[in-house]
């Protein structure tokens, strides 16, 4: 069905006194959204104000790993919404028929066409390696193959980064992409289950270089005023990512949860979402982006396996990265 924010925001409101009180809506999502400088707390407070229940974020880890708790749990999971999936994972999510259509229409500012009428998109952007503007940047994978910089990555069966990075280099390089990790092998310092320990190891100075995102940057510039920090543009083009989030079929607050995923269209969402998930909002807010973001790298060439190509492709992948690292 075609849902307004009017009208589900208004089946918040007309709940008995009862169920307003006791009504609770559960969204698992990683643990950089739901943290004290994420998004989570302000868009706690900015949809509670409109509807009549309470909002509980459960952080699972990173993005795969959520996907993996909700499988093991299945139809019993306490989960309402699942926030923070991204298009590598979403054939592999539809495939467990956990989830329902959520009636969301919007017009989202993405730099590809949406059409899925299941998983709604709250941000985008695009990966890379982020290190100090004082570091020799390399122009592609290969000159980082080639050179002693020191990097720290994400596992792809558990970061949505990781994976990320996995189909960044199966995308560029395809049949060469073992070759390319064997190669990269030494440059790798370590491989976190999850984004934040990656990034804050680089933060302590543990290596040169952190796969994360064009907009990173962002942060420690507009947060900290610090234009010390860039990222890598790559000459082979950059993966993008689409970060969605869905309804869970077995719910049993379905209109509290399909209120929450057409809030996410709006201002009380993506107007939290540069300065706090420092990605670009699906949706532009009116204020438009914040100074500072113009200053970003923007990638040459974007790169994006379709959500099927991406579930046909990850597991070679992986597996390929694998055997360079075991090596």
């Amino acid at each position: 069905m075609k849902t307004t924010l009017t009208h589900v925001a208004g089946l918040c409101f007309v709940a008995t006194g009862a169920i307003a009180e006791t009504s609770t809506l559960t969204i698992y999502t990683y643990d950089g959204f739901n943290s004290d400088w994420g998004p989570g707390p302000q868009i706690e407070a900015n949809f509670e104000a409109e509807c009549a229940c309470d909002l509980e974020f459960v952080a699972a880890g990173d993005g795969a790993a959520v996907l993996s708790r909700l499988k093991l749990e299945g139809a019993n999971t306490d989960a309402d919404i699942v926030l923070g999936l991204d298009t590598n994972l979403t054939a592999d999510a539809a495939a467990t028929g956990l989830f329902a259509a959520s009636g969301v229409s919007a017009t989202y500012d993405l730099p590809i066409e949406w059409s899925d009428d299941t998983f709604v998109p709250f941000d985008w952007g695009y990966f890379a390696f982020v290190a100090g503007k004082d570091v020799d940047a390399p122009a592609n994978f290969r000159e980082l193959a080639a050179s002693d910089l020191k990097i720290v990555i994400q596992d792809p069966r558990s970061s949505t980064p990781g994976l990320g990075l996995v189909l960044w280099v199966e995308a560029a390089y395809g049949d060469e992409a073992g070759r390319i990790w064997a190669d990269l092998a030494d440059n790798i310092v370590t491989v976190t289950p999850g984004w934040s320990e990656a990034y804050g190891l680089f933060l302590e100075g543990e290596a040169d270089a952190v796969l994360s995102y064009t907009t990173s940057p962002a942060y420690h510039l507009i947060a900290e005023g610090d234009d010390s920090k860039t990222s890598w543009a790559f000459d082979e083009g950059h993966y993008m990512q689409v970060e969605v989030a869905a309804k869970v079929a077995s719910t049993d607050v379905p209109e509290f949860a399909d209120a929450f995923l057409v809030f996410m269209t709006t201002e009380g969402f993506q107007s939290v979402i540069p300065t706090t998930n420092w990605m670009y909002p699906a949706v532009t807010p009116a204020a438009g982006l914040p100074e500072g973001f113009e200053t970003l790298v923007t990638p040459s060439t974007a790169l994006l396996l379709s959500s099927e190509n991406a579930a046909a492709t990850s597991g070679s992948a992986i597996d390929a990265w694998r055997a360079a690292l075991a090596q």
